[in-house]
């Protein structure tokens, strides 16, 4: 089904499918390409949180194993909001869901965060990056670097749902900017396995300057000891990111030395 371009006159071809065959369409898309010899034209693959990191990761692993030349975007808004706001593996721990109540039984979600980056980087792809509607010129530069990367190419771009978050909706670039700031949610990228940050936060804010902001969270203020934890946790992954950019750096040398 062709759809028209925004901003342009152009027409795509758009294939709608089942919520957890992402992965699985868009190598059929590459295949059927690929045989007619239209090796330049990009595929391309939306899926939401819950379809990537849940359900359709599957067909996403299989799809990255094969190495096959397509871009595969994850449309981040923590939990299916299209369904009713339950929680995702990508919900992230302390969150409001309608799965994950809170109430006097403390209900929130317990888990971490999934990292869907580090699975698709086990996958040895050749090119993983983190964006956000906050910072579109980061995303306009990654996607421009990785259209000249042949083989699997992985987005994960993070997007408030105001519905699902319990915020205003005119707060959607501030929150996205503030998970930047507040190292909820850092921006890098992992070429051929070495990461490295696209924006560093010298003097990173408090993450309930974030929290607060949304109504998923309102019940931090009555438990310290969760607002500490999820504290504790942003720091531990910023961190870690830290120590692979500079550990991956020496271990495959960084894009500047291989050029």
């Amino acid at each position: 089904m062709p759809g028209v371009f925004p901003y342009t006159n152009m027409r795509v071809p758009m294939l709608y499918t089942a919520f957890e065959v992402t992965g699985a369409a868009i190598t059929g898309l590459r295949a059927g390409l690929d045989i007619q010899g239209q090796e330049d034209v990009n595929v391309v693959g939306f899926a939401g949180d819950g379809g990537t990191a849940d359900i359709g990761i599957q067909s996403l692993s299989g799809a990255v194993e094969r190495g096959h030349n397509v871009f595969y975007i994850m449309y981040d808004n923590e939990a299916y909001m299209n369904t009713g706001i339950q929680r995702s593996g990508a919900t992230p721990k302390g969150a409001w869901t309608t799965t994950t109540p809170v109430g006097k039984q403390k209900d929130w979600k317990k888990e971490d965060k999934k990292q869907m980056i580090d699975i698709l980087v086990a996958h040895k792809i050749p090119y993983a990056a983190t964006a956000t509607v906050g910072y579109p010129e980061d995303l306009i530069k990654k996607l421009q670097r990785a259209k000249e990367i042949k083989g699997p190419k992985f987005f994960h771009i993070f997007a408030p749902c105001p519905t699902g978050w319990k915020s205003s909706p005119d707060l959607g670039v501030e929150l996205s900017k503030l998970a930047v700031e507040t190292n909820v949610f850092p921006l890098y990228e992992v070429v051929h396995g070495v990461y490295k940050f696209t924006k560093k936060v010298k003097e990173p804010k408090p993450v309930q300057e974030y929290l607060l902001l949304q109504g998923r969270y309102s019940h931090v203020k009555k438990y310290p000891e969760l607002l500490a934890e999820i504290q504790k946790d942003v720091d531990k992954r910023y961190n870690e990111l830290l120590s692979k950019e500079k550990y991956t750096a020496e271990l495959y040398g960084t894009e500047e030395k291989k050029q």
